[in-house]
């Protein structure tokens, strides 16, 4: 077992809703979640919940100095791991939806990619709605939001709702390739052009799928 293995088990095990994974993403979720990163420019890409940085790094070898590399990570133990690990990226130990603050803060206007490795599926309603509404707040004209969900917990309630919501919240959402050498492994979903708040549709689970889902909602979705 590796030190960041073994790093995201320890803090799986104290709280697993707000972890989500018992291990780091695979090189190969790594590179697919990362894709939208642009290959010339200085981009500003902004990650939610590194954990122990396997994306973080990636990211921070395609930039390779360009740009801002910004990685919000509410679990302090793991933002002070991340900082030791990545040392020419900005870590923050702070809420995923306060990321407009935190832009404005360090004159940044807004992000060309949002890298997200938050557990939707343990989310509320309410935060699921409050960190993707900061997220389409900042994104630029052209720019991407790309997240992902483990297979397993698709059919959750709490994974259904996301996804709908993700939906509602972009003209356009798509399914990448399941990476199955990933554990467990994940469905990548790549989302650009933000929609005006006003046409976000209101979304009711429907009663068949909140049976089917039951209350766990300790997976990401």
């Amino acid at each position: 077992m590796t030190s960041e293995t073994g790093t995201m088990l320890r803090e799986f095990l104290r709280s697993p809703a707000d972890i989500g994974a018992v291990a780091p993403s695979s090189p190969r979720l790594a590179a697919a979640v990362t894709a939208p990163v642009p290959e010339l420019g200085d981009p500003v890409v902004v990650e939610l919940g590194p954990g122990t940085g396997a994306v973080t790094s990636i990211i921070e070898e395609q930039l390779s100095g360009r740009g801002h590399q910004l990685a919000i990570e509410a679990n302090p133990r793991l933002a002070d791991q991340l900082r030791w690990r990545c040392r020419k990226v900005e870590v923050l130990n702070a809420d995923a939806s306060k990321l407009p603050q935190l832009l404005t803060e360090r004159g940044l206007e807004q992000a060309d990619v949002v890298v997200s490795g938050l557990p939707w599926a343990s989310f509320s309603d309410d935060v699921q709605r409050e960190i993707l509404s900061a997220v389409s707040e900042v994104l630029a004209p052209g720019g991407a939001f790309t997240t992902f969900g483990y297979v397993h917990a698709l059919r959750l309630s709490s994974a259904l709702r996301f996804r709908q919501l993700l939906h509602s919240t972009f003209e356009e959402v798509v399914p990448g390739r399941t990476v199955w050498r990933n554990l467990p492994p994940a469905l990548v979903y790549h989302a650009r052009r933000p929609r005006t708040s006003a046409s976000h549709p209101q979304y009711v689970v429907p009663a068949r799928r909140c049976a089917d889902g039951v209350s766990d909602a300790r997976s990401v979705g």
